[in-house]
């Protein structure tokens, strides 16, 4: 079982960015001191729901902050950026951490931020499968050319090139960086399958659509030519919310008193880039059904919860929101407990 935090760098009603990003920042040291496996940065643009606008930058940071604890983006969003500069990015910090560095990558959403970095709707809607194939040949060719409608120029050589990390150093698996993918649609998860790429599933998820989505990568990466032995050790990862308290009232209580307002403010903040209606949900119900579904509660309910979902679904990687209280001394607390206290029993 591995476990580690998911940053969201959560700007809650009253706080200003410094304050979010500060907290995030400490998260992965004391993530780190507590024995936890890794920390995996969200990436967000124009809204308080989320202050880091470059998962990358901040991984970059962190990295060199940390000398143990794997750091990934979950997720970069490929419509917003060019593949290649991704690429680089992604080859420098797996080369400079010593393979400590996991790409994660998703499509984002419809969201003004197309309009503003100027990729449109086209690049959401139908460009990720082409973003995604350049990305992963920049990530394991020698030279690369780019034969794509958005993307399209004469073959150059790829400096750095990712796999050639020093001797003694290593990574997941071998070559260049981890890539994992976030999928929320059976599309994404066929891309993934078919790549032999690892998911990365959703906190708003429960156990039986994600053992549902793991069962279609798996058929879907088998009738690709995928080996057994690499579909049977996939890696994917499963994102929740942590919050540990003696009591399960008492972690309930600090999650439904500052969620809501975080959610309302975040997600109202979304403007979507063509004007198509979209329904927010109910925060307070929302921050509920998390709580339901993921480790809050004391020690013991926390891991039951982890091992259940590892059981049901397969999934024994795990990206927990720990920011949930909206309070540094409260999220510093949670993370340590996390470590010290619930890993010891999954483990």
């Amino acid at each position: 079982m591995r476990v580690g935090t998911f940053v969201l760098a959560a700007q809650f009603p009253g706080q200003g960015a410094a304050e979010a990003l500060h907290r995030s920042v400490r998260t992965a040291e004391i993530a780190e001191e507590s024995g936890l496996d890794s920390v995996w940065l969200a990436e967000h643009h124009f809204v308080p729901y989320g202050v880091c606008p470059s998962a990358v930058t901040l991984a970059a940071l962190l990295l060199g902050r940390t000398r143990r604890i794997r750091v990934g983006t979950a997720v970069s969003v490929l419509p917003t950026q060019h593949p290649v500069a991704l690429g680089e990015q992604a080859a420098l910090l797996h080369l400079t951490s010593g393979g400590r560095f996991t790409l994660g990558v998703g499509r984002g959403g419809p969201w003004v931020d197309l309009e503003v970095f100027g990729g449109g709707l086209e690049a959401y809607e139908k460009g990720f499968p082409d973003s995604l194939e350049l990305l992963l040949d920049w990530l394991g060719e020698p030279r690369v050319a780019g034969r794509g409608e958005r993307y399209g120029f004469r073959e150059v050589a790829v400096v750095p090139r990712a796999d050639e990390l020093l001797d003694g150093e290593g990574g997941e698996g071998s070559g260049g960086p981890e890539v994992v993918v976030a999928c929320t649609s059976p599309g994404t998860v066929k891309l993934a399958a078919e790549n032999g790429l690892p998911m990365l599933l959703g906190m708003h998820c429960g156990d039986q659509e994600k053992a549902d989505m793991v069962a279609l990568w798996r058929s879907t990466a088998l009738a690709a030519g995928r080996s057994p032995e690499s579909v049977r050790g996939a890696g994917h990862v499963s994102a929740g919310v942590a919050q540990i308290a003696d009591r399960p009232e008492d972690a309930l209580e600090t999650l439904v008193k500052a969620m809501p307002g975080w959610l309302r403010q975040g997600l109202d903040a979304h403007v979507t880039v063509d004007g198509r209606h979209r329904v927010m949900r109910d925060p307070v119900a929302y921050t509920e059904l998390l709580c339901g579904l993921h480790p809050v509660g004391p020690p013991r309910l926390a891991a039951d919860r982890l091992a259940a979902t590892a059981e049901r679904t397969g999934i024994t990687r795990f990206a927990l929101l720990v920011e949930g209280s909206g309070d540094l001394a409260t999220t510093e607390e949670n993370v340590a407990r996390l470590g010290t206290e619930v890993l010891p029993l999954v483990t």
